[in-house]
């Protein structure tokens, strides 16, 4: 894909709630007809600039996407085609990053494309012209870093305990035990679970699943792999055809159909 991809970090006062910035912009001749996002266990603001997409569901619906909205946590494949000229900026939270910034709860916005007037009003109509008619990624940025610290102000911080159990779940891979981090860190799993589902709109077993899948992903990607038994095995999935089924689950493919273009536009800005 002839695409133009390019990545920057947020400012210092953002870092534990943003994850990173992203611009692509390309030619719909140079986009696969369809692109299948998999999830990734973090949520988008979208600003498309260029064109929009459609979006396929999996009951067969084509809907168009607005011009500015935000992705919700996504928990199966999210297939979209280009409509036309590719150009978008991308703020990309943390897991447990948006939290603060949204009156509406974290799981009603599953699999949801959200229009910024239904999550900030009046001030989220103004913000999407902004980003829109801004002439610079850099411009682009600060627009949305000074709405950001705006909508920070006098809210509630990351719950610990969720923010701890994010980062052991990146740490090892989505290699994770959700009971024996509850044992080891003095927590009830039911109480866990509440926090999770609260602040991330996934559960820490979700979430460590789609991590681990994310992470497999990479290595398909990036080396060269010559048994899927052993790679089930290196990322301790029960057997291959837990693999396989967990696999399907989040691509809507086998490993084997992987090997296509249709899902790397997806993995360009999770390589870190």
């Amino acid at each position: 894909m002839e695409l133009n991809p390019k990545t920057y970090e947020p400012t210092i006062e953002l870092t534990e709630f943003v994850k990173r910035y992203w611009t692509l912009d390309g030619e719909k001749e140079n986009i696969p007809l369809k692109n299948t996002i998999v999830p990734d266990g973090t949520m988008k603001l979208i600003f498309h600039y260029g064109d929009t997409y459609k979006h396929h569901s999996q009951n067969g619906e084509i809907t168009i996407l607005p011009k500015c909205f935000l992705i919700g946590q996504l928990t199966k494949p999210y297939v979209i085609e280009p409509i036309g000229v590719t150009g978008s900026f991308v703020v990309q939270f943390k897991p447990n990053g948006f939290l603060p910034f949204t009156s509406i709860p974290i799981k009603e916005m599953e699999n949801t494309a959200v229009p910024l007037e239904v999550l900030f009003g009046e001030d989220g109509t103004k913000l999407g012209n902004q980003i829109l008619n801004a002439n610079s990624t850099s411009e682009r940025i600060q627009i949305i870093e000074s709405f950001l610290c705006r909508e920070l102000a006098d809210k509630r911080r990351i719950d610990s305990i969720v923010k701890s159990t994010v980062e052991t779940i990146f740490n090892t891979n989505g290699q994770f035990s959700v009971n024996e981090f509850s044992k080891n860190n003095n927590i009830n799993r039911r109480q866990l679970a509440r926090k999770f589902s609260s602040a991330i709109g996934l559960s820490p077993k979700q979430l460590a699943k789609t991590i681990r899948i994310q992470t497999t992903l990479k290595v398909l990607l990036n080396e060269e792999i010559t048994s899927l038994t052993d790679l089930a095995y290196k990322n301790e999935y029960f057997d291959q055809a837990h693999f396989i089924k967990e696999f399907k689950e989040f691509t809507g493919l086998t490993p084997k159909e992987f090997f296509g273009d249709d899902l790397k536009m997806s993995l360009i800005f999770d390589k870190k």
